[in-house]
């Protein structure tokens, strides 16, 4: 990315100075090879030009004859052949090559070219080393839900290895046949670890010998436009970028030189689309994967994952509640093996569980361990059931239908949902379906009301407005939950969540009505939420506003409506502000089209289009004569030289947590004209505040708090250029075949001839204009 912003800058003109230009290429690769880091193996410099006047075979005996550790490619731009000779000398006295690029169709066909000389020894020395890539998006296999992640794509790694020749008469030019190679989805290699085993914030990763993630739950390929795309750099993400908490990349660099061990960190998790965040402690298990390049992590996240609950029913029992149409599992869990088969592949994980039990299918293998914790979760929750249905019954219960759905879940992956209004009268009718991946249980994570509530002092409820993808959050529905663990001397760990979703109306007209109702003997309120002096608002552990007398305000950071008092509640530690990193944010940056690559056109080619485009105006302007659109259009296009695009960035942007120990308090603000009293209680039982704050004062010489990420450049240049220089450790392959003894150098690239003949020149313009 730095590389493509100062490349875009940079314009031809005058005379280059390739002695120079050598002079320093050959400086950076000594110093580089100074610092002990990289490959230590095949070193080029790739010289692009449209002339050399001279051979520089002075700069050459400098710095990389007689070893010719450094080969040279040279590539001639242009039809010119004056300097040909000098450039090929250049290539074939170093073990380089030379090539001509004349017109664009030479790019893709000749620019490759250094990818066989390059491979030369490999080949000599008959060495199958095998080669893991990067993880990459393959759109082929889009349609394959079983292995589409969050976002709806697959991620897949290739293992490859070189096809030659083991003729001895060419062995010594090298000749690389090919590459055979078969694609890996990453989902298979995680297969192993069970996700019911990591607790509820555990998660599993992997990276590259390079530290680039293979997969990582944290890891966002794509960013959405208009359409989703892919971002430039997904594949080259580091895992300082996605734990960022680990600065002295001790996590990092252990896992890059494939050792085994623990390391543990407090980290800031960001959930809800980034906008709340879950403080906690991890601890992290690594090793290598044999026969790969990668490393495999497992995070598990204290107070989770640590202690297990068991318990033993019959088949008979667990069949029994397992076959209620309520019951769902986790379908991205591997309860049975279904891919082992073919005729196992079409069966859901629940379907296989059924199967398996009932003896119907000897093949299938499955998790029996798990299964049998399956069937307890069934027996144990099924009694909620029969609650949830008299509460349908009871109409006084429900009476205005505020409660939309009922859903339980529990650690094994098993749900229950009770919808109490019909499926087409739902509010949010995404919700826990298939396409919701951060409410229901997937490969990665548990859903979002289980792991909030889990955070939670046991026995409170959790409450939150879903936030939108859009880029104004207004929801319609309210999401209420709370973790379910037994509360005895025994360490038990949270074996389930419950909830509900119920309208926003419906919610807050329940706020509004217990507000007026007051401890005193007449019943009657000092002061009350109906008055013009007070403004009163509801909002969770976030800061984000529930209850609001200004609907609109609903859903909104409580900072950017109150920013005074928000700055109180900082300044006196009822909410403490949390710095947070995004380092695959997308920012939008103007930048100016430019062909760059038009110097590469034929000239024939180009004066052919010219022709075409003179006469197609000419019928055009004859046929429809319209000078309106004429004009139009030629603004447009200079409009179109400057556009907006999103382009890869860092950001900091900050998260707001309550403090649990503060119930109560109150504060008064000194504003350039008033004072601005305001009161703060927490709602018992929940994750709630009520503030009531004076709505005499405005208080505007305070600027409202918002969240709003800032990009590091823009405030912090001296930390990009830190982060461009610093060089992370990368481990070397394991073999290296820079160069070969018997290497025939020889083969070094040729000009192609330059004399075309008149009638093929003029053939085309002639056909051209015959057909117009």
């Amino acid at each position: 990315q730095h590389f493509r912003e100062h490349l875009d800058k940079l314009f031809a003109k005058g005379i280059g100075m390739l002695d120079i230009a050598l002079n320093e290429a050959f400086n950076i690769l000594s110093d580089f090879n100074h610092t002990g880091q990289g490959s230590i193996c095949s070193q080029a410099i790739m010289l692009i030009t449209d002339g050399a006047v001279d051979t520089y075979d002075t700069i050459f005996a400098k710095y990389n004859w007689p070893e010719r550790k450094v080969r040279i490619f040279t590539y001639l731009i242009g039809r010119e052949a004056a300097f040909a000779d000098n450039l090929k000398w250049m290539a074939c006295a170093n073990k380089g090559f030379f090539t001509q690029i004349s017109t664009l169709a030479d790019v893709q066909e000749n620019v490759m070219e250094y990818l066989h000389v390059l491979s030369r020894p490999k080949v000599i020395d008959q060495e199958h080393d095998v080669v893991w890539t990067e993880a990459y998006i393959d759109s082929t296999v889009r349609s394959s839900q079983s292995l589409a992640d969050d976002q709806g794509l697959v991620l897949m790694t290739t293992v490859a290895m070189p096809v030659f020749s083991k003729q001895n008469e060419t062995r010594s030019k090298g000749i690389l046949l090919g590459v055979v190679g078969t694609d890996v989805p990453v989902k298979e290699l995680l297969k192993t670890i069970p996700k019911y085993k990591l607790g509820i914030h555990g998660y599993a990763f992997a990276i590259t010998n390079n530290g680039y993630i293979l997969t990582h739950p944290e890891l966002r390929p794509l960013y959405e436009e208009g359409k989703k795309r892919r971002k430039p750099n997904y594949s080259s993400v580091d895992l300082s970028e996605v734990e960022w908490e680990d600065r002295d990349d001790v996590l990092r660099n252990a896992m890059v030189n494939r050792k085994t061990g623990k390391f543990s960190m407090e980290v800031k998790k960001t959930v809800d689309k980034g906008k709340r965040v879950l403080v906690m402690t991890n601890d992290y298990y690594y090793t290598d994967i044999k026969g790969t390049p990668f490393s495999l992590g497992v995070a598990l996240s204290r107070g989770h994952g640590k202690y297990f609950f068991r318990g033993n029913v019959t088949i008979e029992e667990g069949l029994h509640d397992l076959e209620h149409p309520d019951v769902s599992l986790a379908d991205e869990w591997s309860y049975c093996n279904t891919d082992l088969h073919p005729e196992h592949r079409h069966l859901s994980q629940l379907e296989a569980i059924k199967l398996y039990l009932k003896g119907k299918e000897p093949l299938l293998q499955c998790d029996k361990e798990l299964i049998q914790e399956v069937l307890f979760d069934a027996v144990v929750s099924a009694p909620i059931e029969a609650y949830w249905t008299s509460l349908a019954l009871n109409k006084s219960e429900n009476s205005d239908k505020g409660v939309e759905v009922a859903f339980l879940g529990t650690r094994t992956g098993l749900s229950r949902i009770n919808l109490f209004v019909g499926a087409e009268q739902l509010t949010n009718q995404d919700f826990l379906k298939a396409g919701d991946k951060e409410n229901i249980f997937n490969a990665d994570h548990f859903p979002l009301w289980y792991r909030r509530a889990a955070e939670q002092i046991p026995g409170s409820f959790v409450y939150s407005i879903p936030f939108s993808t859009g880029t104004v959050n207004k929801s319609n529905v309210v999401t209420a939950s709370t973790s379910i663990q037994l509360l005895d001397e025994r360490k038990s760990p949270v074996v389930a969540a419950v909830g509900i979703q119920m309208k926003l109306e419906f919610f807050q007209r329940k706020f509004w009505t217990a507000s007026r109702q007051c401890a005193s003997l007449d019943g009657k309120c000092s002061i009350s939420c109906d008055d013009e002096t007070v403004n009163c608002y509801l909002i969770d552990n976030n800061g984000f506003i529930l209850v609001s007398e200004d609907y609109t305000q609903t859903g909104d950071f409580f900072g950017e409506i109150e920013g005074a008092v928000m700055n109180k509640l900082l300044t006196m530690g009822s909410f403490k502000r949390i710095t947070l990193y995004d380092y695959q944010a997308m920012c939008r940056a103007n930048k100016e089209s430019s062909d760059a690559a038009r110097g590469l056109l034929d000239p024939y080619n180009a004066f052919l289009a010219a022709v075409k485009w003179i006469m197609t105006e000419l019928v055009l302007f004859l046929v429809e004569f319209n000078l309106c659109s004429w004009w139009h259009s030629d603004l447009t296009a200079k409009a179109q030289k400057l556009k907006q695009t999103l382009e890869p960035c860092d950001t900091e942007y900050p998260a707001f947590v309550s403090e649990r120990t503060i119930k109560e308090t109150s504060g008064n603000i000194a504003c350039e004209d008033c004072s601005k009293s305001f009161v703060i209680q927490q709602i018992p039982s929940s994750n709630l505040f009520m503030v009531v704050v004076d709505s005499s004062c405005l208080c505007e010489s305070v600027a409202p708090i918002t969240m709003a990420p800032i990009e590091i450049s823009q405030h912090n240049e001296s930390l990009k250029c830190e982060r461009l220089k610093a060089q992370k450790i990368r481990r070397r392959p394991e073999s290296c075949h820079g160069f070969h003894p018997e290497e025939n150098a020889r083969e070094c690239g040729g000009a192609p001839s330059l004399q075309a003949k008149m009638v093929l020149i003029l053939s085309p313009l002639l056909l051209l204009l015959f057909l117009r």
